[in-house]
């Protein structure tokens, strides 16, 4: 695999270079000038920004229809199409004030296009808004949109759920390829960093189409940080700092780019001891330790480009089995512990054709695992190897009619070497077909696709029949046919509505078909069925958005039927003090939504005011409650910006009030949760000194110091409290 790798990238200096080249100028609607406009081809990875005078030249482009993007704070983004068949063709353009949004191009849909161009919402959040909230991990900024959440074990681990999805049913890609890391366990956490991580998009919905098995419940795509622009070199360096689990976070980066080749690499090391509850205490080995590498490098001329990534994440979890225990602030892990090493390694092709393109994705992933009782050697140990693909070809265009074509597949080995088995040896591949079109005409959008899965499983006996620890072995097939329709039109000329119903599968895991033991993270004896069916169902998803010049109104709501959901009911026995459970299957409903507005009044123009609600409600159709579905949640933000003399710019001072309700609609083995309201407070900008200039942010989590247990924390069945008052100061130094 190394060496295909290296052919792959090796060939790319072979191939010869055009000198095509689009100049031109971007100004507003006075004729004046705009600088540090952003201008992008983010299909050939490709983009600079207007200099003083508005000018902007992009060189070396391939042949064919691209889109070009020109996006800058307090205007309305615009996307256009440009044919490329010249040596030097101009381009000027002109940007419409919009201070209220930016708008993006989306990546995890099959067009690329602006978000008030696509048939499907989705929702896109910049890393750098994220940790200005003040969110300490990944997942934790990820549960501020609305519609995510996550199920927690302390400040460590934490796992994304979507409209009362998570786990399996929630697929995540990163570096463009989908991530595999024994997501199945409660206590197996995402294993990415937000180093290295410019934004991500949530696909809040069945993405089967694009993506096959998994994404039943939705998509998380993270979308890595840019390389320099053309002739630049770049490096920045930031710290975090956290008062309650007396943390780090330090991250450096460098970057540069010539016209055909870009290099980047980034190291980051966090670093937190136990997390302290509101009277003081400190809950007893939620401590962690977590290294990140990442690293890339990228080539384009006129007729390909190609992108190799790779990341490695590395870390050291306790796991808090005692609660509040011995009472501690060192940093190091403690009995029971995991250890996980995670290696991602990505290869994204585009080759241009006159009038199409092929993208081609290939994807390496080995999740190391291990976990720790009471000595250094491993009672469980296992190793998963990954490898993807995923071909797109897009059709020359008819008229006004876009396509997509594709295959995608997954060969997937997991091996144990531990003491004890959670899941047996295995081996699992994937196959998928699909095609999809977009046809646009008037205001009017419609999409639509089809396609095929199939998900081969088959895994090894292991020890004797009957005993704890025994898995028969298990080969089976699964084949799933999905569709997905959406529409979306202009109801008047600042009304948006989006109308999308699509079907979406999940193939059971390898857990649920072969689990004979103690699910040590749960204390449940767990019994897999070896007969389970795929899990099928379809979702409506209706969306209506109104925005102005200075107000925004949205409004999400879904149904999701799934038949033969799968979950654990207890069967009444008890095996060596374990209550046992059985995998098992019945329908299910969920159905909810979310609503928000923004508000930006005038002549106040540094004033925002966002509010949002969102509810789920997830049931069998015995009427009986799912489990960890969320609690119903009002966010409210007040947020003003302003700059003082020279020396700070972009400067922001937010208030946010997040009220949770409680949670009754519990299921069996649940228990329920009162509500709860936190108060936050944030302060940052950019400080300029001198030729000196740095980013700077400081927040204060549950300001009161609340005393409060989320209906998603794991630690919630032993009282334990979720994080007390936390304050986070980060600064971010560029080069």
């Amino acid at each position: 695999m190394k060496s295909l790798y290296i052919a792959l990238l090796m060939g790319l200096s072979f191939v010869a270079t055009a000198q095509n080249k689009i100049v031109g100028t971007v100004s507003d609607k006075d004729n004046k000038a705009l600088p540090n406009v952003i201008v992008s081809f983010p299909e050939i990875h490709k983009e600079t920004i207007t200099d003083f005078s508005g000018n902007y030249v992009l060189s070396n482009l391939p042949n064919g229809t691209f889109k070009l993007t020109f996006s800058f704070v307090g205007y309305a983004t615009k996307l256009i199409s440009v044919t490329i068949s010249e040596k030097e063709i101009t381009q000027n353009i002109t940007l419409e004030d919009n201070i209220i949004h930016m708008d993006e191009v989306i990546v995890s849909t099959a067009f690329n296009k602006l978000q008030s161009q696509n048939v499907m919402k989705v929702e896109h959040e910049s890393v750098k808004s994220l940790q200005q909230k003040g969110a300490a991990t990944l997942v934790e900024g990820l549960a501020t949109i609305p519609g995510v959440s996550q199920v927690s074990t302390g400040t460590s681990i934490g796992k994304p759920v979507i409209r009362g999805l998570s786990g399996n049913r929630v697929l995540v890609y990163s570096q463009g390829v989908r991530l595999e890391n024994q997501q199945f366990g409660e206590e197996h956490g995402l294993g990415l960093n937000d180093a290295g991580v410019e934004s991500v998009e949530v696909i809040k919905g069945p993405a089967s189409l694009l993506y096959g098995s998994d994404a039943l419940g939705g998509v998380l795509y993270f979308n890595p940080e840019k390389f320099a622009n053309s002739k630049e070199f770049k490096a920045d360096f930031s710290q975090r700092l956290f008062s309650n689990t007396l943390g780090s976070n330090t991250s450096l980066g460098l970057k540069t780019s010539t016209e055909n080749w870009k290099f980047l690499a980034r190291g980051s090391f966090n670093s937190h001891a136990d997390y302290q509850i509101a009277d003081g205490d400190r809950v007893t080995n939620t401590r962690y330790n977590e290294t990140d590498l990442k690293a890339g490098i990228g080539y384009s001329n006129s007729s390909f480009s190609s992108v190799l990534r790779y990341n490695f994440n590395k870390l050291d979890l306790g796991i808090p089995e005692n609660g509040i225990d011995e009472q501690s602030t060192s940093h190091s892990t403690t009995y029971p512990k995991q250890a996980v090493d995670n290696h991602i390694l990505s290869l994204h092709n585009n080759f241009y054709f006159k009038n199409s393109k092929l993208d081609a994705d290939l994807g390496y992933i080995f999740n190391d695992r291990s976990e720790f009782e009471d000595s250094n050697v491993a009672s469980l140990h296992m190793k998963l190897r990954t490898f993807n693909y995923d071909l797109k070809y897009y059709l020359p265009k008819m008229g006004k009619v876009e396509t997509i074509v594709g295959i995608q597949g997954m060969h997937q080995t997991n091996r144990n070497l531990g003491t004890a088995l959670l899941i047996p040896d295995a081996k699992t591949n994937d196959f998928g077909i699909f095609g999809t079109a977009n046809y646009e005409f008037g205001k009017n959008v419609l999409q639509a696709g089809l396609r095929f899965d199939n998900r081969k499983v088959s895994s090894e006996t292991h020890e004797i029949i009957g005993q704890e620890g025994y898995f028969e072995s298990v080969d089976k097939s699964f084949d799933s046919f999905n569709a997905s329709l959406g529409y979306k039109t202009h109801l008047a000329d600042d009304l948006t509505l989006r109308l999308n119903v699509a079907s979406g599968f999940r193939a059971p895991n390898l857990a649920e078909l072969t689990s004979n033991g103690v699910h040590e993270g749960s204390n449940r004896y767990e019994i897999g069925n070896a007969n389970l069916k795929n899990e099928q169902n379809v979702q409506t998803d209706l969306n209506l958005e109104y925005k102005s010049s200075h107000f925004e109104l949205f409004a999400n709501g879904f149904y999701n039927h799934i038949n033969n959901y799968i979950f654990i009911s207890p069967n009444g026995n008890v095996i060596d003090g374990n209550n046992v459970y059985d995998y098992v299957q019945a329908n299910a409903k969920l159905y909810g939504g979310e609503a928000g507005i923004h508000f930006h009044p005038h002549p106040l123009d540094w004033l925002h005011f966002t509010s949002s609600f969102e509810t789920v409600i997830g049931k069998k159709d015995n009427g009986s409650n799912l489990p960890l579905i969320p609690t119903n949640k009002w966010n409210n933000t007040f947020k003003g910006e302003f700059e003082m003399k020279n020396w700070l710019k972009e400067g922001f001072a937010t208030l946010n009030i997040e009220s949770t309700f409680a949670q009754n609609n519990n299921s069996e083995f649940e228990t329920r949760t009162n509500g709860y309201t936190l108060v936050n407070l944030g302060l940052g900008g950019k400080i300029i000194i001198n030729k000196a200039t740095f980013n700077f942010n400081l927040n204060a989590n549950n300001v009161f110091d609340k005393t409060y247990v989320s209906h998603l924390s794991r630690l919630k069945t032993d009282g334990i409290p979720n994080i007390g008052r936390n304050i986070i100061l980060g600064i971010n130094f560029y080069i």
